[in-house]
């Protein structure tokens, strides 16, 4: 339900009028947006998805620093280039059948060839794309930001001490998390996410990270340096 909501949001704000008079990107930067949340721009960045820089060429399912491809996608044999990549934004589940990846695909044909042309120049080896498309997602106007969760998480390194995590305890379906500002928020067991992100954007080791999640503001995302981390850091306590 939540991707789902999240696509209808993004395709209403890339074909609203008032959004595209807001917002002077070329199309296929623009059409990247919905492709942003899962998918960076910079070489073995992966996300959700793997990193898109140098795509053409590729094999599919050949990133050495992703880990989460389907067995369909790395048996398929494919080689990224504009005639494949062009039939798999069409209908991926069509390409490869049993893929794992979230999305329906693009029937429109210009709205796939802006997105391809974009594509192609902003994945090119030593293009060091900035993060534009990304970070104009995140904005909107403060519009996917405050519905979604703020988007793509902060840099989890140097944390704020309203983000950073000093102690969480856990009584019959409540979670009590306390940050280094002294405050300290409660969150049903479903509704607090615990995670992991060991990459250059995760938290210090032994300095969990709280961020925004859901629509409500009832929701969030406590994200730790390591697996380990995790058990310990949950005091069973009423």
């Amino acid at each position: 339900m939540d991707r789902l909501l999240f696509v209808a949001l993004v395709a209403f704000f890339v074909s609203s009028p008032a959004g595209a008079q807001q917002d002077s990107a070329a199309p296929g930067e623009r059409n990247f947006r919905a492709c942003a949340a899962c998918h960076s721009l910079e070489p073995d960045r992966n996300m959700t998805g793997p990193s898109l820089a140098n795509l053409w060429g590729r094999k599919a399912g050949s990133l050495p620093s992703f880990d989460r491809y389907s067995d369909a996608l790395k048996a398929s044999g494919i080689i990224w280039d504009d005639r494949s990549l062009d039939a798999w934004l069409t209908d991926p589940a069509h390409m490869v059948p049993d893929n794992e990846m979230p999305f329906e695909g693009i029937k429109d044909s210009r709205a796939r060839a802006d997105l391809l042309a974009f594509l192609k120049e902003a994945t090119k080896p030593g293009a060091a794309p900035e993060r534009t498309a990304e970070n104009r997602m995140n904005g909107m106007g403060g519009m996917m930001g405050g519905m979604m969760g703020g988007g793509r998480a902060p840099n989890l390194k140097d944390l704020d001490p309203s983000q950073h995590v000093t102690g969480i305890t856990h009584c019959r379906d409540t979670y009590r998390v306390t940050t280094a500002d002294g405050n300290t928020r409660h969150f049903w067991e479903r509704n607090l996410r615990l995670k992991t992100d060991s990459g250059q954007d995760g938290p210090q080791s032994g300095a969990p990270a709280i961020v925004p999640a859901g629509m409500m503001g009832d929701r969030a995302d406590v994200i730790f340096a390591a697996p380990e981390e995790i058990s310990k850091s949950i005091e069973p306590r009423c």
